[in-house]
Formats: C-alpha cells, structure tokens, sequence
C-alpha cells in the first residue's frame, strides 16, 4: 500500500491543492490521467489543466507520473509515492461519489466517470432559514428557542435548546443540543424544526458538559461466529480486521446511528449467518450507549 510521503511546502492553495489531489487519484486508482479529468472536473481550460500536471510532476511529486504515448495520458510510474494524498482506496470511491453528487444537482455538466453509480437516501426537507439559525446559534454559543414537532406530540412546541455541532448521518441530519426541556443532551432532526422563535441569551450548557458527546465507545467488530473459517477470513478482508477483529472509536451519543450504519440490530442475530456477517464482539457494552 502506497504510503503519504511530502515534502512540500506550504502552504498550497486551496483549489490548486485539490487539483494536485485529484491528479494523484485519477492516476493511482485508473491508471490514466490526462487533462481533460481537471479541465471537465473543475472548469479550467487546458492550458491551465497543462500547467497544474507540469506543476505538479515538477514541485509536487517528482519521478510520480510518466506520460504513456499509447494512452494518450500519465501513468503512475514504478516508483509512484502519495505526496497529498494517503494513497487509500477511499480516497478514490469518495471522489467518484462526490462527483456524482454534483452532476446530480448539476445535471447539465458531464465531468466524466460515467462508469459510476450512485444510489442516494431521499432528501428531507429542511428550511433554509432555520438551517441558517440553528448553526449561527451554535457558533455564537447561544440558547435558541425554535418550534418543534416530534413523532410523540401531535403539536408543535416551543423548545428552547443550546445547540453546538450539525451532525451528519447515513440517512439524515441532525442537530445535537441541550434541550431545557428534557434537561438533557439530545438530537433534532433538522427537517421536524417548524418555526425560529428567537435567540434567548448565552448557552449555559455547552459541548464541553455533553458527556456522551465526549465520551468515546469502542465497538469490536469480528466475523459471525457461525461462519466458516474460510468465510471468516472473507469477512476479515472485506472489514479490513487485524488479528480477527476491527475496531472503530465512535462518540457515545453516535452509537446508534454507527449500529444502524452497520446494518447491524443488537436485539437480535440473523437466522443466517451469511446474513449477518459480523457480529459485536463487545455486545453488552455498546448496548449501554446504543439509546
């Protein structure tokens, strides 16, 4: 596996810094780069797109790319070392799926990777101006006092919360915050908020006293004991386990939506262990912050 290795200095542009990254992707991962992968994917002109690789082969990562006459582009030579990038397969799937996302919104734009789909969650419904509230409160440290509707009350409410960090999951967004209230840290769902009340002073509760925000909860995860041991070792591959197990550190208020992630259900385990795949080695631990 290529490893980061740079001596650059810096600091680099932001938008010349993304260009030298996608170079390095394209050619590490598809094995051809020409100039029309940064002309189409960022809307500069060849001669520009010239100069970036030039650029690049010169200050960046010398000895990284040879031009191939019979691709009619750069390759990756023998001796290919990450320099802004880690050189991780990641790197080159999230590239690919934050390229269809755009072309989603976009659709007239054709910036190429036409060999790739994207399946995406339906889109909830959130205001823009309450988006635009809930996050300036945060930033500011401010108590916020919104209209809510939750699926336990058939009517809006005023919730005065203390909101501090915009939270991302597989299938939606939320908002997690101090709800005076409940007296407690929770999540709101950002497309339930119906209305902006108004700002209500200075937050007393702040990320800083959100313990299971701060606290962190190691989940063991280990190939279904019921599998075969060639299975298992599939399992392990897919999972990227070392020794037999992977763990991933997840804070304690993310727990559940990492479970959900996984596919996981701690309740209960698949008739099938083809099903389940893999299982929480540390179960009854992660079952105290999966609420």
């Amino acid at each position: 596996m290529p490893k980061q290795n740079s001596n650059i200095g810096w600091p680099i542009r932001w938008e010349l810094l993304m260009r030298y990254r996608l170079i390095e992707i394209v050619a590490l991962w598809e094995g051809r780069l020409t100039t029309n992968h940064l002309c189409n994917s960022f809307g500069i002109a060849r001669q520009q797109a010239s100069k970036d690789i030039n650029a690049y082969k010169r200050d960046v990562g010398p000895g990284n790319l040879v031009y191939d006459s019979k691709l009619k582009g750069y390759k990756p030579s023998d001796n290919f070392t990450p320099k802004v990038t880690s050189g991780l397969t990641d790197e080159y799937l999230h590239a690919l799926a934050s390229i269809k996302d755009f072309t989603h919104t976009f659709s007239q734009l054709d910036l190429g990777f036409a060999h790739t789909e994207m399946l995406t969650p339906p889109l909830r419904q959130v205001n823009p101006d309450i988006l635009r509230a809930l996050v300036q409160a945060a930033r500011d440290g401010n108590k916020i006092d919104m209209s809510y509707v939750s699926l336990t009350s058939p009517d809006e409410e005023s919730r005065i919360i203390a909101p501090h960090t915009l939270v991302c999951t597989p299938l939606r967004w939320h908002m997690r915050a101090y709800c005076e209230k409940n007296r407690d840290f929770r999540d709101f769902v950002l497309s339930r908020f119906r209305g902006i009340n108004g700002i209500e002073g200075d937050a007393e509760m702040t990320k800083e006293q959100d313990e299971r925000w701060n606290n962190k909860v190691d989940i063991v995860l280990v190939p279904d004991s019921r599998l075969s041991a060639y299975q298992k070792a599939i399992i392990a591959e897919d999972y990227n386990m070392v020794g037999g197990k992977r763990v991933i550190s997840v804070r304690s208020a993310l727990v559940p939506y990492a479970v959900q992630a996984l596919n996981l259900d701690l309740a209960k385990i698949e008739a099938r262990p083809e099903a389940q795949q893999i299982m929480v080695a540390n179960l009854e631990e992660v079952k105290l912050h999966a609420f």
